[in-house]
Parts: C-alpha cells; sequence; structure tokens
C-alpha cells in the first residue's frame, strides 16, 4: 500500500478496479442483471473529488466505501421513489467476503447499519468497509488502526446482529 500521496486523484487507479470489481460481483438488480458496476464507482468517486488527505490506498478504499453505500441507498431510494410506492425492487448483495450469499434489501440494510452504529459505530464501520469496501480483515485492522483479532471478533459480532436483525 503506498504512503507516498495524499490526493484521491493520485490513488483513485489503486482502487477503482477493486471497487469496480467489487460492484460487478456485489450489486445486481432483482432481475440478475448486474447494475452498472462502472456508473456506480463513477458516482462514488465524484463524491470524492477534490478531497486531499487520504493517508493510504486503504484509507482511500474506506472513504470510497462510504461514498458506495450512500449511492447505492440513493439510487434504491430513487427507484422506490419512481414507482411511488408501488413495491421497490430488491437489490441481491451478497456477503460473498465469507462465501455466503443472501438476498438484501439495500434501504433496510442501510437503515440496520444505522441502528448499529448508534450501537456499536467501530462494528458498523467495519460491516461498512468489508462489505462496500471490500477491505480484507487486515486491511480493516490497518485503516481503523486496530488488532486483526479484534477486527474478526467485531465482524462477527456485527454479522450476527445484522442477521438477526435483517431476518426479524
Amino acid at each position: 500500500m503506498s504512503n507516498t500521496s495524499s490526493s484521491a486523484e493520485a490513488l483513485i487507479p489503486l482502487v477503482y478496479e477493486q471497487l469496480r470489481a467489487l460492484a460487478g460481483r456485489y450489486f445486481l438488480s432483482a432481475s440478475g442483471a448486474p447494475v452498472a458496476p462502472t456508473s456506480i464507482v463513477h458516482e462514488a468517486f465524484l463524491k470524492l473529488s477534490g478531497k486531499e488527505g487520504f493517508n493510504d490506498e486503504e484509507h482511500f478504499a474506506a472513504v470510497a466505501a462510504t461514498a458506495m453505500r450512500q449511492v447505492l441507498v440513493d439510487r434504491a431510494r430513487r427507484h422506490g421513489a419512481a414507482r411511488r410506492g408501488g413495491g421497490w425492487e430488491r437489490v441481491t448483495l451478497s456477503f460473498a467476503v465469507d462465501g455466503v450469499a443472501e438476498r438484501l434489501d439495500i434501504e433496510a440494510l442501510d437503515a440496520a447499519l444505522a441502528v448499529l452504529q448508534k450501537l456499536d459505530e467501530r462494528q458498523a464501520r467495519i460491516v461498512e468497509l468489508r462489505f462496500f469496501g471490500g477491505l480484507t480483515v487486515p486491511q480493516v485492522a490497518r485503516a481503523m488502526q486496530l488488532s486483526t483479532s479484534s477486527v474478526e471478533k467485531e465482524w462477527r459480532r456485527a454479522r450476527a446482529w445484522l442477521g438477526a436483525k435483517l431476518r426479524a
């Protein structure tokens, strides 16, 4: 991971393909067709344009994960509004970081993460980095300045809590 640049523009090439692959693999429409991963990543990067002060590639990817979450939630809300409450379309997401695919509603996931953030901000951030940013446990540990064992423990707890909340 590079520590030589603090501008988003310098870090984009390092993170772009990782996030594009993540978007293409995880985010599918209800019909099973991929959501345009390029447009998701570009929209997320537009949110980051002009920002400075990124420590390294992992820090940039962590901030990009938040932007990707915002883009997906905004798209889901716009889609639901366009249908005037006539039933929103479910979005297939994957907790593929662990090899378990689940069908989730992006708005429900976002709402659950908001609740989790109030209960345990660190767990919510770990989920966001792992799920929306595609960071590995060691990358999350470095980005959050935690031990890998702490991240693994919090990741397990957060997944269990989210699973129960989303099934309810």
